[in-house]
């Protein structure tokens, strides 16, 4: 009897411990790595209908390719995709985006959004006109649509503000219509946006936000709107009322390297999937750059990047998220795109 007291006292607080993490599965750090070229970088994450899992979207920078010159790694890039069978836990690799648009004989593909309407996939691409050394070339974005998440066609390239402009976001509003913010890199890096009513005609509306940074990214959460910006040293979070006015937080995300491994470096370009109450922030870092570490020395180390995600929480009207806590994911069936409610 007193064995048996014993063993019941000694597997107590096991039992305890089991139930003290939330409800999920945990994710590993890293997340995810390429196996291709080991560069995964700009993440967006979507469900699948049709094969019940989700979809990650990705650059491919080729990280690992010896004979890169300049910024030549992070030109001729494809778009990978890897995929969760478990709510968004665990990552593998699957494919790179089949984009049937190659009007140049060299291309770049950076930094998709996808979003889903009426059984519609609709992509919108930073598509480069070739490989370069440099940063001087133009950008354009392209609206591409797919039944299946794996094949693309080419609809149309949109008429935006300049002719060098980087990163969509698309969000619908609550009118139904589409607005889409992106980076324009000819008025300092800044964010200008455009209204569509149907995802296919867009009209550019100027300048959304006048601060520098890229990668925008807009959901709704907790009774408000957020966007998302990469300033390259953390992640500049700002909330709204009416996707209009943007107010600032002081404090951004992500500006301070973690300790878990391949996560000791700032976060960049995310992506956010709001599940019910619950949101996860997706985001990339070069593991490798540290202070002191030149971000465009040309060497594998450095030029290495992967995908890592962290629960956000919400609390006296501010986005935080501690990278450092185990982070136990639960992304469920899709359903409608989760991030955009």
């Amino acid at each position: 009897m007193k064995y048996l007291v014993f063993l019941l006292v000694l597997l107590l607080p096991l039992g305890v411990r089991a139930q003290t993490h939330p409800p999920g599965q945990l994710a590993p750090k890293p997340l995810f790595r390429d196996p291709v070229y080991d560069g995964a970088a700009d993440p967006v994450v979507i469900w699948n209908k049709s094969e019940q899992k989700w979809w990650m979207f990705y650059t491919n920078r080729r990280a690992t390719d010896t004979t890169a010159t300049g910024v030549t790694w992070v030109h001729g890039t494809r778009i990978g995709i890897a995929e969760s069978a478990d709510s968004g836990a665990t990552w593998r690799y699957r494919d790179t985006a089949n984009i049937n648009y190659r009007p140049t004989p060299q291309y770049t593909h950076w930094a998709p959004d996808v979003v889903e309407d009426k059984g519609t996939y609709h992509m919108f691409l930073t598509y480069v006109p070739g490989v370069f050394a440099d940063w001087n070339h133009p950008r354009q974005i392209l609206h591409l649509t797919s039944p299946d998440l794996l094949n693309w066609q080419y609809v149309s390239t949109l008429a935006l503000a300049t002719d060098k402009v980087i990163d969509a976001s698309v969000y619908r509003l609550p009118d139904g219509t589409w607005r889409l913010w992106y980076n324009n890199e000819r008025d300092g890096k800044s964010i200008y946006y455009a209204d569509s009513p149907d995802l296919t005609h867009w009209q550019d509306k100027g300048p959304a936000l006048k601060e520098r940074g890229e990668g925008p990214k807009v959901f709704r959460w907790q009774g408000q709107y957020w966007l998302i910006i990469d300033q390259w040293r953390g992640l500049a979070v700002y909330r709204s009322p009416d996707l209009k006015t943007w107010t600032p937080q002081p404090e951004r995300l992500l500006a301070l390297p973690g300790t878990g491994p391949e996560d000791q470096a700032i976060g960049g370009h995310c992506d956010v999937v709001v599940r019910g109450d619950g949101a996860y922030l997706f985001y990339f870092t070069h593991p490798a750059r540290r202070p002191g570490t030149p971000s465009a020395a040309n060497r594998i180390a450095t030029r290495r990047s992967l995908i890592q995600v962290v629960e956000l929480h919400y609390a006296d009207g501010k986005l935080t998220g501690n990278r450092d806590e185990p982070t136990y994911m639960q992304l469920g069936p899709g359903g409608k795109r989760g991030r955009r409610r």
